[in-house]
Parts: C-alpha cells; sequence; structure tokens
C-alpha cells in the first residue's frame, strides 16, 4: 500500500512538470517561452495547429491535476487517521487471579 501511495505521489510530481511546460509552451500576446523555440505565431514547433492541440492537451492535463490532488488529498488524510489511530491504543494487560 506504502509503495503504491508513492508511486501516486511521483506521478503527481511529473504531472505537475508536465503541466507547467506544457503551460509554458503556449503563445502569448507577448510570445511567451514559444519564442525560445524559434519562429514567430506562423511558425510553430508541432505544426500549424499547435495552438489548438496545445490548448486541449493543457484541458485534459488541468483535470487529470484536479482529479489526482484530490484523490492524494483524501488518502494522506486518511493514512493520517490510521496513524492517529493506531498510536492512541492502549494496550491492556490481563491480571491473573492468585487465590
Amino acid at each position: 500500500m506504502t509503495f503504491l501511495y508513492y508511486f501516486f505521489l511521483i506521478t503527481f510530481f511529473f504531472l505537475s512538470l508536465l503541466m507547467a511546460t506544457v503551460i509554458l509552451m503556449q503563445d502569448s500576446k507577448s510570445m511567451g517561452l514559444g519564442a525560445s523555440f524559434g519562429g514567430d505565431s506562423g511558425n510553430s514547433l508541432f505544426g500549424t495547429s499547435t495552438a489548438d492541440v496545445l490548448k486541449k492537451f493543457t484541458a485534459y492535463l488541468a483535470g487529470i491535476f484536479l482529479i489526482s490532488c484530490l484523490v492524494l488529498s483524501f488518502w494522506t488524510s486518511s493514512l493520517h487517521r490510521l496513524k492517529t489511530v493506531a498510536s492512541k491504543e492502549v494496550a491492556v494487560e490481563q491480571v491473573a487471579d492468585n487465590q
């Protein structure tokens, strides 16, 4: 269970980096990071319909990001609750009756 949690956590960080990169690649009013790849608004790295493809890809990434953020949030809180319940358990000793 712990391996799965950390796997999803690392995947979430990778998703965050991918989303930031895709957002920075998009053209803006001042050309943004798109100018770093060489070219103006007519010359794009991925073809002529780059703006539409990147907008759709960003929208899908944002949806996946939000869902994974909620899932990890609930998962983390449930793990925390399990740890606090386990730490509050009191060991009860039985006393032998020696009569």
